[in-house]
């Protein structure tokens, strides 16, 4: 018989560097007994937790492994015959990471549950593109808005943040470029910077600069694609300067 307590803690495994995971949630995944893992997750984070079950239950080019439904019924089968469940999911899960809701599944059946933040990839893939969201004088607040919504439509979000000055950030928003495109150039804002950034923060990134008028002709010449951002502003303007630093920066800790 099980003397475990039933537990499940949802973790942030960041953006995809695995050197972005945060301590705590390294002690979670060592203390895990059974572990859920997403399709953006980098894999080699599954080394610290060497004895627990791991289970794939993420979404690869829109083939999914569960149904949303049975990865709560599965987090709580679980919980109940092996113990402690880490849930982990790409960027931070209560950024479009759907972690609420598998907490407030869980809680109906009275198990224990703890959330472990994690760094959301809509901040740090621009960082490491030394894409600063707000500087004092470019973007004063920046949006983060999902390109597909439930409904499997652009979020209405995008209309309202193309109407500001902030910078945009878009999720998810690759397979509806040029409705986004669209949206801004109907605000007179063609000349606006764009980045698209595919893969970030790992050793497969790859990055495409233009403006709202170009960007489209620039991820065809540059075949990106999901899993991608999009980062829309003012802001994208200070990469070159501060990638430059980020590089050097690099070059001084490996030599």
């Amino acid at each position: 018989m099980n003397a475990k307590i039933p537990k499940l803690t949802v973790v942030g495994a960041g953006p995809g560097d695995p050197d972005l995971i945060t301590l705590k949630a390294i002690k979670a995944l060592e203390s895990a007994d059974v572990i859920l893992y997403d399709a953006l997750i980098n894999e080699s984070l599954l080394e610290y937790a060497p004895d627990a079950e791991k289970i794939f239950v993420g979404k690869r080019k829109g083939c999914y492994a569960y149904q949303q439904e049975q990865i709560n019924e599965l987090i709580v089968s679980r919980a109940k015959t092996h113990g402690h469940v880490v849930r982990l999911k790409g960027g931070d899960p209560f950024i479009f990471g759907r972690g609420a809701e598998e907490i407030d599944y869980v809680q109906e059946f009275g198990i224990e549950t703890n959330m472990v933040p994690g760094i959301s990839s809509s901040l740090a893939v621009p960082a490491y593109q030394g894409i600063p969201l707000t500087k004092r004088g470019s973007s004063e607040s920046f949006w983060v808005i999902t390109g597909t919504t439930k409904s499997h439509k652009l979020s209405q979000d995008v209309c309202l943040a193309a109407k500001s000055n902030a910078t945009v950030v878009i999720l998810m928003g690759m397979s509806k470029l040029n409705e986004i495109v669209s949206i801004f150039a109907a605000e007179n804002k063609e000349e606006v910077p764009v980045a698209v950034i595919q893969n970030g923060t790992t050793e497969n990134e790859r990055f495409g600069y233009g403006t709202v008028g170009t960007i489209e002709q620039v991820v065809s010449e540059q075949k990106l694609s999901s899993p991608a951002i999009i980062v829309i502003g003012e802001v994208v303007k200070q990469r070159a300067k501060l990638a430059s630093i980020c590089k050097n920066i690099k070059e001084e800790i490996v030599s």
